[in-house]
């Protein structure tokens, strides 16, 4: 029986290649102060930066840039664009990047205000804010986190070797966000194929968990069918605009928070994937398909109908003549291959992580409990023992 719930996404959307003019329709409905938030550059390479400057010039407002927004932002950087936010008194905050610059623009959001360190507050004691938190908007240039469309913020801080997730209300989200299919095609081919599995196994996270028949299993299927077929595509392809835009779409509904309803989700892919990460500071998507199938293998028994399932209707497996466990480990072995095919990383020690810091990341990992199985922590040290 589908449960209980309650439904409301709070950012406005603009997709498709002229996009970006709708910048225009949103900008009046903020102060003059903007703080433009950017990584590495690059897009002042592909030209978007010099679109978005002339726009925000036209608009008369007063623009301060907090560039450097590494590929996980770390606590530090959080801190420093705290300052530049309170010298501007910003009133808007205009991340021009992938997920991380969204998520990173999030963190700021509630933390110009916040009289308490924001690493503590939030990431330590997952507080939620109690004080003004100035809006954010989201021009995407990647696609894969959802970022644009959610209230999560990941974090990473090196000193302490953790990478924290914290997912905000729907004030905190986006109050409107700006994709371009065509704003992607820059991105090396690696970044692409990280978003397209950080994509993927979002759906996931919330597919293998509850044993209920209901629309957003349905809903997950379509939308992995289409992340799959897509994604061959694009990897042949990069310049492939339909399959760009549809992959670019599908992230966005992945982790609207849409396709939750009614399930309890698992999010053990994640906590295993981030932990990897701060210590190994690997791309996100990357630290997921490491420790994907070591995780799934292992608690498939605990959910077996529903990995059945996934065989048959993700995978197309032939289920005549064959075990609910032998039809299941056939739609796990072709998740395999097609993670092969479009080249993420299939075990750990690809991205740095050696057995001397399995314990540490165990340590890292937060064990949550709405999948099929709660792990302990021997648990989790075989699992990421098999990812290596």
């Amino acid at each position: 029986m589908l449960g209980s719930f309650s439904y409301k996404n709070a950012t406005k959307l603009y997709f498709g290649e002229d996009s970006l003019k709708y910048l225009n329709d949103e900008l009046p409905k903020y102060g003059k102060n903007v703080v433009l938030i950017y990584g590495g550059g690059s897009i002042k390479k592909n030209g978007i930066y010099d679109s978005v400057i002339e726009i925000l010039k036209a608009n008369g407002k007063n623009v301060f840039e907090d560039a450097g927004v590494m590929p996980n932002p770390t606590a530090d950087k959080l801190r420093e664009g705290v300052n530049i936010a309170k010298k501007a008194n910003a009133d808007l905050l205009l991340a021009v990047g992938g997920g991380s610059c969204c998520d990173y623009a999030k963190a700021v959001s509630v933390s110009v205000h916040c009289d308490d360190d924001p690493w503590d507050k939030y990431y330590k004691r997952f507080e939620e804010p109690d004080c003004d938190i100035v809006p954010v908007g989201c021009i995407l240039t990647m696609a894969g986190t959802g970022s644009e469309m959610n209230g999560g913020a990941v974090i990473t801080n090196h000193d302490t070797k953790e990478k924290i997730g914290h997912v905000f209300g729907e004030e905190v989200m986006p109050k409107f966000s700006i994709l371009n299919p065509r704003f992607t095609m820059s991105l090396p081919k690696r970044q692409m194929v990280a978003g397209i599995y950080d994509i993927f196994n979002h759906i996931c996270e919330q597919y293998f968990s509850g044993e209920d028949d209901n629309v957003s299993d349905d809903l997950a299927e379509a939308l992995m069918k289409s992340v799959i077929r897509n994604s061959l595509v694009a990897v042949e392809n990069p310049e492939d605009y339909e399959a760009r835009s549809n992959i670019m779409w599908a992230a966005t509904w992945a982790l609207n928070t849409l396709i939750s309803r009614g399930k309890s989700t698992d999010w053990m892919v994640h906590m295993l994937g981030q932990a990897a990460g701060g210590y190994t500071d690997a791309t996100h998507g990357m630290t997921l398909s490491a420790v994907s199938l070591p995780y799934y293998r292992y608690i498939m028994p605990y959910g077996l109908n529903k990995f059945k399932r996934f065989a048959v209707e993700v995978w197309g497996v032939n289920s005549e003549g064959k075990t609910d466990t032998q039809i299941a480990n056939e739609g796990l072995c072709a998740m395999e291959d097609w993670m092969k095919k479009i080249g993420v990383a299939m075990n750990l020690s690809e991205l740095g992580a050696t057995e001397d810091m399995i314990e540490g990341i165990a340590d890292a990992t937060i064990i949550l409990d709405g999948g099929y199985k709660t792990l302990n922590r021997q648990e989790v040290v075989n699992i990421l023992k098999e990812s290596l």
